[in-house]
C-alpha cells in the first residue's frame, strides 16, 4: 500500500481493510510461538467440477506467497507484531475460504543448544 491509500478507496486496499475487519470481527488470536495458519484458498469459479475434485484439499502453490499471507494476518491483527517468534504457515486449495488458527507443539530450543553455543564461540 501507499501513503496516498489512507485517502484513496482503491479496491485492492478496500479489500485488505474488510479482511482486517474480519479478522477482528472473529477475534482471531495468534500466540506468540506454537500456532499453525491454515489458510484454505478458493478454487477459481472457472475451474470444471472435475479439476475442482481433483485439486480440493491439495497444496496451494501459487501467488499469495505464504509469508504474505501470515505476514497479512499478522498486521491485520497487530499495530507491531515483533513478539511473534514462532509459527507455521500451510496453503491448500478448497471450495470456500477460509483461516484456520491452531496450536502446535513450541519448538524444543535445546536440541539446538550446540549449534547456538558454538555461534556464540566463533563472535
Amino acid at each position: 500500500m501507499t501513503r496516498s491509500d489512507k485517502w484513496k478507496q482503491r479496491a485492492p486496499v478496500m479489500v485488505y481493510r474488510a479482511f482486517k475487519d474480519e479478522c477482528r470481527l472473529r477475534r482471531l488470536t495468534i500466540s506468540q510461538s506454537g500456532s499453525h495458519i491454515l489458510a484454505v484458498i478458493p478454487m477459481p469459479r472457472s475451474w470444471s467440477k472435475k479439476k475442482k475434485a481433483e485439486y480440493c484439499g491439495q497444496p496451494h502453490q501459487a501467488k499469495p506467497d505464504k509469508d504474505n499471507i501470515e505476514k497479512a494476518i499478522l498486521d491485520a491483527l497487530y499495530d507491531d507484531d515483533a513478539h511473534i517468534w514462532d509459527g507455521r504457515v500451510t496453503k491448500i486449495w478448497g471450495y470456500d475460504g477460509a483461516i484456520v488458527v491452531d496450536a502446535i507443539p513450541e519448538p524444543d530450543l535445546s536440541k539446538y543448544a550446540a549449534i547456538i553455543e558454538s555461534a556464540r564461540k566463533t563472535h
